[in-house]
C-alpha cells in the first residue's frame, strides 16, 4: 500500500513536472496533429469527419449560432487563443521588449516583408490561371501555435526577446490574413452586426478609461464582440485580439496582480495543453489519398509550398536587414542575426492558417488535394529546417554545457596522467 501511494506520488509530481516544461506544449501540439493525420488516412476517416461535422447550435431568442463543431473551435477556441496572444503582446507593448519605437517596429515591418514577398512568389508561378490566381494570400499566413509549438520544444535555450518576436511577427502577420480574408474572402459582410462589435469596442475603451477592473465586465462586452464579429462575415478570431487591448494592466492597489496578469497567469496553462492541442487535432487531418503529378507540381501546390518556405525567410529577412540598416529599427535584445533568421525560417508554418485561407479561396474539392500537398510540403519543410537551423545557433543548454565542460576536463586529466606515465613519473 506505501509502495503504491509513493508511486501515486511519483505520477503526480511527473505529471506537474510535465505540464511545467515548456516543451510540453509543442510535444502535445504536434501529437494531437499527427494523430488527426494518421486518423484521416485509416479506416477510421469517417469517424474523424463525422465528429468535426457535428453540429452544435446555441439559440437565444432570434440569436442562433448554428455552426458544426470544426467551426466553434476555429472561430471560438482560437479566438481565446488570440486573446492570450492579444494580452502578452499589450504586456510586451507597454512594459515590456517591445516598448521601444524601434523595438516594436520590426515585427511589423517583417510581418509585412512574410505577406508581400511570398504572395509574390505564388503570383508568379500561377499567371494566366484566374482561378490559382485566388489562392495568392494562402503562403502569406503563419500558423501562429505550431510556429510558437515548435520553438518551444528549444525550452529555455531560446532567449526570451526572440520568443517575443516570433509572437509578435505571427500575430501581425495573421492579423493582416483576418484583414485580407475579410476584404477579400468575405462573400457577404454585415456592417450593421460590425456596428454593434464597434459599439462594444467604444464601451471596452470606457470601461478601461474609467478605471475599471472587474474581469467579469471585460468578459461580458468581449462575448457581444465576438458574436456581432462573427455573424458580421469576419473572422472570429479578431475579437479575440481586440478585448485583449482594453485589458487593464493597473491594478487597484499595489499588492494585487493587474487583470491582465490575472487572466495571462490562469489562462495559459488552459491555452497551451488545451485549446492549441484540440485546433491542431481538428485542423491537421489531411487525406493523401489518390494525389496525381498535377497535386504535387502544379501552379497551386508550388506556389503554396515556395512561398511558404523560400517567400517567408526571403521576405521577412529582406524587410529585416533593410530597416536595421536603415536605423527604423533594430534586432531584438541578445539575439544574433542567425537566431532571427531561424524565426523567419519557422514562420513559413502556415498549416492550419493557410489551409483555412486555402478553403476560403478555393471552394472546389478539386482543389483540395493540391491545397493539402502545398500547405504540408511548405509547413514541414520550415517547421524542420527552422528547428535545425536554431538548434545549431542558439546556446546550448546550461546543463549540456556543465556537462561538456566536465568530459572536457575529464579528458585534459587524462591526457596529463598518459603523459605522466609516459614519462616514466
Amino acid at each position: 500500500m506505501i509502495s503504491l501511494l509513493k508511486n501515486n506520488g511519483g505520477w503526480k509530481k511527473g505529471a506537474q513536472a510535465f505540464f511545467e516544461n515548456e516543451t510540453s506544449g509543442g510535444i502535445m501540439l504536434i501529437v494531437a496533429a499527427a494523430l488527426a493525420i494518421l486518423l484521416s488516412n485509416s479506416p477510421l476517416a469517417w469517424v474523424y469527419d463525422a465528429l468535426l461535422g457535428t453540429p452544435v447550435v446555441i439559440q437565444i431568442g432570434a440569436l442562433e449560432l448554428d455552426k458544426p463543431l470544426l467551426h466553434w473551435i476555429n472561430d471560438g477556441l482560437m479566438a481565446i487563443f488570440f486573446f492570450l496572444v492579444g494580452l502578452e503582446l499589450k504586456r510586451e507593448v507597454m512594459e515590456g521588449r517591445l516598448s521601444s519605437i524601434k523595438q516594436s517596429a520590426l515585427p511589423v515591418i517583417a510581418a509585412i516583408g512574410g505577406i508581400v514577398v511570398p504572395a509574390l512568389i505564388y503570383v508568379a508561378l500561377n499567371q494566366g490561371d484566374a482561378l490559382a490566381l485566388r489562392g495568392w494570400a494562402i503562403p502569406a499566413a503563419t500558423d501562429i501555435a505550431f510556429a510558437v509549438g515548435v520553438l518551444a520544444l528549444l525550452g529555455t535555450r531560446v532567449p526570451i526577446s526572440l520568443k517575443v518576436f516570433l509572437l509578435a511577427l505571427a500575430i501581425i502577420d495573421d492579423l493582416g490574413a483576418i484583414l485580407i480574408i475579410a476584404l477579400f474572402y468575405t462573400s457577404s459582410l454585415s456592417l450593421a452586426v460590425l456596428a454593434i462589435g464597434a459599439v462594444g469596442t467604444a464601451v471596452l475603451w470606457y470601461l478601461n478609461h474609467r478605471g475599471i477592473t472587474r474581469t467579469a465586465a471585460y468578459v461580458a462586452v468581449g462575448v457581444v464582440i465576438w458574436v456581432s464579429v462573427l455573424k458580421s462575415g469576419v473572422h472570429g478570431t479578431l475579437a479575440g485580439v481586440v478585448v485583449a487591448l482594453f485589458i487593464p494592466m493597473r491594478a487597484d492597489s499595489e499588492a494585487e496582480h493587474s487583470p491582465l496578469q490575472r487572466i495571462e497567469h490562469g489562462l495559459a496553462p488552459w491555452v497551451a495543453f488545451g485549446v492549441i492541442p484540440i485546433f491542431a487535432f481538428a485542423n491537421a487531418g489531411v487525406t493523401l489519398h489518390n494525389l496525381s503529378a498535377d497535386d504535387f507540381f502544379g501552379g497551386v501546390p508550388l506556389g503554396i509550398a515556395l512561398g511558404l518556405f523560400a517567400g517567408k525567410q526571403l521576405g521577412i529577412m529582406s524587410f529585416v536587414y533593410a530597416a536595421v540598416k536603415l536605423g527604423v529599427a533594430r534586432l531584438p535584445e541578445d539575439t544574433t542575426w542567425p537566431q532571427v533568421y531561424g524565426v523567419s525560417v519557422l514562420a513559413g508554418i502556415g498549416f492550419t492558417m493557410s489551409l483555412f485561407i486555402g478553403t476560403l479561396a478555393f471552394s472546389d474539392p478539386a482543389n483540395a488535394a493540391a491545397l493539402r500537398v502545398g500547405v504540408l510540403a511548405g509547413s514541414i519543410a520550415s517547421a524542420t529546417f527552422g528547428y535545425l537551423l536554431l538548434r545549431r545557433v542558439l546556446p546550448e543548454p546550461e546543463r549540456a554545457r556543465a556537462s561538456r565542460q566536465r568530459q572536457r576536463d575529464a579528458a585534459v586529466s587524462r591526457r596529463g596522467s598518459d603523459a605522466m606515465v609516459g614519462s616514466g613519473r
